[in-house]
């Protein structure tokens, strides 16, 4: 009887609500938190974008593919709230920016997330990158297309499906089943295609990474 008793009373503490608050706090608890954000100075714009264009001293800055030397931080007076951004429109290959902690690598598995706030043009689709920790460079499947105006996109890492990528060439190669997300040193974005000027190109305003920072290992000395 006793036991019938205390069935009865945990099924009316949930029906009423008053389990949900520890539920609600304890998946809170498991949320990885924002392990990086980067923005872009406010500074004149320039071509390529190099290390002096990064707001968070956190972080390294790292251009890949044949079209690198074109990847541009622009800005213009007007619209008043245009933003400090990255633009592809003037590279003459496939291109990509990839962003690295100085210290710590970022462990994306569980409930991690890419978002960004980006405007595309044409046939454009802007995907994540990830580098890990042994080296292997991955593509996403997911992507941000063409919009009209900026937007937030937001990547659920879980939901991705990755592939392998040439960061020399910026091509994609084969399906990868099972990475391991577990330890990842570099993030990043492209579109895998050449700038075309403003009719087909990409623009990342900013980025962040939610994720567990992980230790990385010291490198031995040369």
């Amino acid at each position: 009887m006793q036991s019938l008793n205390v069935k009865v009373i945990i099924i009316s503490l949930v029906l009423t609500g008053c389990f949900f608050p520890a539920i609600k706090k304890a998946a809170a608890q498991e949320r990885p938190p924002s392990f990086f954000r980067e923005d872009w100075k406010e500074t004149p714009p320039a071509t390529p974008v190099t290390q002096d264009h990064v707001a968070n001293k956190d972080l390294v800055l790292s251009l890949h593919g044949p079209g690198k030397d074109g990847i541009r931080k622009s800005n213009h007076d007007k619209p008043a709230d245009d933003p400090f951004y990255i633009w592809s429109g003037e590279t003459k290959g496939n291109w990509a920016v990839s962003l690295r902690h100085v210290t710590q690598n970022v462990d994306l598995q569980g409930q991690s997330r890419i978002k960004w706030r980006a405007r595309q043009s044409g046939f454009r689709f802007m995907r994540p990158i990830i580098k890990l920790a042994n080296g292997t460079w991955l593509v996403a499947n997911g992507y941000d297309d063409a919009s009209g105006d900026w937007r937030e996109c937001e990547f659920i890492v879980a939901d991705l499906i990755w592939y392998r990528l040439d960061i020399e060439r910026m091509i994609e190669g084969r399906r990868v089943a099972t990475p391991d997300l577990s330890n990842v040193e570099e993030i990043g974005f492209t579109d895998l295609m050449t700038g075309g000027g403003s009719d087909a190109c990409s623009r990342l305003d900013w980025i962040e990474v939610w994720g567990k920072p992980v230790v990385r290992p010291s490198q031995p000395a040369k």
